[in-house]
C-alpha cells in the first residue's frame, strides 16, 4: 500500500470515526456520566439497591462506550503523526507499522459503526432468546442444543454474562427448548437479527443407515423489561403450575416442586424456569420472561394497530433465515444476507460477528427501502 494510500485511508477513516462520534453525541455522553457519577457518590444509593444497580450499570456502560471512542480517535491521531513522520524520514519500517495499525482500526471502527445503526425503542437492551426445536425429530433437538451451545461460545467469546432460565431436555439427545438472557449492551439490538428458523442439512448421527436428514429449529430473541415498561401482570390474569426440575435424559436434578409454569390466561402466552435452586426464585425469573414476551406482544399488536407492519422481516420470522449445511458440502449461509462461510464448526463454535454485521445491516437498508 503506497503513503498517499495510507493518507486516503487515514482520511476516510477519520470521517467514519467522526461521523460515529456525532451520532454518540460526545457531549451529551459526557453530560450524562458526569450526572451519573453524582448519583453514584451518593450516600444514600444502595438504600434502593434495584435503583443502584440500574446507575452503576448504566455507568458501566456509558464510561465502556466513552472509553471506546476516545480509545479509537487516540490510536487514530497517533497513526497520523506516525504517518506523517514516516514520511519525512522515508522510514518504511514506520510505514508497515501504520498500515498495520490502519487495518485494525478499519475493522474495530466498521464494528462500532454497525452499532450506530441500532436505533430501535428496545435496541441497547440485553437479550432474551428462546430456542425450541421444531421439525426434524431427535436431529432437530440435537440442533436446537447446538444453536443454544453457539450463542453461549459467541457471548463467552465476548465477555457478556448469561443467565439460563430454562432447559427442557429430549428423551434421547438435545433440547426440545432453553430460554436464556444475554447481558450486554445493545445485546437485543445486535442478536433480534438471529431471530427466525435455522436449517441444518447433514448425515444423521442418529440414523443407522447413515442417511442425510434436514431439521429445523427456532430461535427468539426478545429485550429484557425493565423497571420503567410497567408491564402490569395482575395475579388474576395468570395460572402458576410447580412440577419437578428435570435433566437430561429426565434424571432428576430436584427431588421438590421447585420448578415453575406461568400461563398468562388473556394472551395464552406460557413460560418456564426451572434452573434456579427454589421456587420462589423460579417464579421470579419466568415473570421476567413473561414479561418480555408481553412487552413484545404489546409491540407487536402497537405496530398492527399503526400498520407499520412492512416487509422488513420483522413479520416474516416464521421463514427461513439461515441454513448449516454439512453435507453433501460445508457451508453456512444466510438466506436474506447471502453472507456465507466454509466452516460450519467454527459457526457453531460462536464465531457468528459477520452474519449478525451483515444482518443488522440488512435491517437497516431494508427499512430505509421499505420508508422510501
Amino acid at each position: 500500500m503506497a503513503a498517499v494510500d495510507l493518507s486516503q485511508t487515514l482520511s476516510d477513516l477519520d470521517k467514519s470515526l467522526a461521523s460515529i462520534e456525532a451520532v454518540a453525541d460526545m457531549p451529551k455522553l459526557r453530560n450524562d456520566l458526569a450526572e451519573l457519577g453524582e448519583e453514584v457518590g451518593a450516600p444514600d444509593l444502595w438504600d434502593d439497591q434495584d435503583n443502584a444497580q440500574r446507575v452503576t450499570s448504566a455507568l458501566s456502560v456509558k464510561q465502556s462506550e466513552l472509553d471506546r471512542l476516545v480509545g479509537l480517535r487516540g490510536r487514530l491521531d497517533d497513526a497520523a503523526m506516525m504517518l506523517e513522520m514516516a514520511e519525512e524520514e522515508g522510514d518504511a519500517d514506520t510505514r508497515a507499522e501504520v498500515e498495520r495499525e490502519l487495518k485494525k482500526l478499519s475493522k474495530d471502527i466498521a464494528t462500532l459503526e454497525v452499532r450506530t445503526l441500532l436505533s430501535g425503542e428496545y435496541d441497547s437492551r440485553d437479550a432474551l432468546l428462546t430456542i425450541r426445536a421444531e421439525a426434524g425429530g431427535v436431529d432437530a433437538a440435537d440442533f436446537a442444543e447446538k444453536l443454544m451451545r453457539m450463542y453461549l461460545r459467541w457471548a463467552e467469546r465476548h465477555g457478556y454474562a448469561v443467565e439460563v432460565y430454562d432447559t427442557s431436555y429430549a428423551e434421547e439427545a438435545g433440547l426440545k427448548s432453553a430460554t436464556f438472557s444475554i447481558k450486554a449492551p445493545f445485546a437485543y439490538g445486535t442478536l433480534s437479527v438471529e431471530q427466525g428458523t435455522h436449517r441444518l442439512v447433514r448425515i444423521s448421527p442418529f440414523d443407522n443407515q447413515g442417511r442425510r436428514q434436514t431439521s429445523f429449529a427456532g430461535v427468539e430473541v426478545l429485550p429484557v423489561t425493565e423497571e420503567t415498561d410497567s408491564i402490569d401482570v395482575p395475579e388474576g390474569d395468570i395460572r402458576v403450575d410447580v412440577f419437578r426440575s428435570s435433566g437430561p435424559g429426565g434424571q432428576s436434578v430436584n427431588t421438590t416442586d421447585s420448578a415453575v409454569r406461568i400461563t398468562h390466561l388473556p394472551t395464552g402466552i406460557v413460560v418456564s424456569c426451572q434452573n434456579e435452586k427454589s421456587q420462589l426464585q423460579n417464579k421470579a425469573a419466568a415473570l421476567r420472561v413473561l414479561q418480555s414476551r408481553l412487552l413484545e406482544h404489546a409491540r407487536i399488536e402497537r405496530e398492527k394497530e399503526m400498520n407499520a407492519l412492512k416487509s422488513d422481516g420483522a413479520g416474516s420470522w416464521g421463514a427461513q433465515m439461515r441454513s448449516y449445511v454439512m453435507n453433501p458440502y460445508q457451508m453456512v449461509k444466510d438466506l436474506r444476507t447471502e453472507h456465507e462461510v466454509g466452516n460450519p464448526e467454527a459457526v457453531f463454535d460462536g464465531e457468528i460477528d459477520g452474519f449478525i454485521d451483515a444482518g443488522i445491516r440488512w435491517r437497516k437498508q431494508s427499512q430505509i427501502s421499505a420508508g422510501s
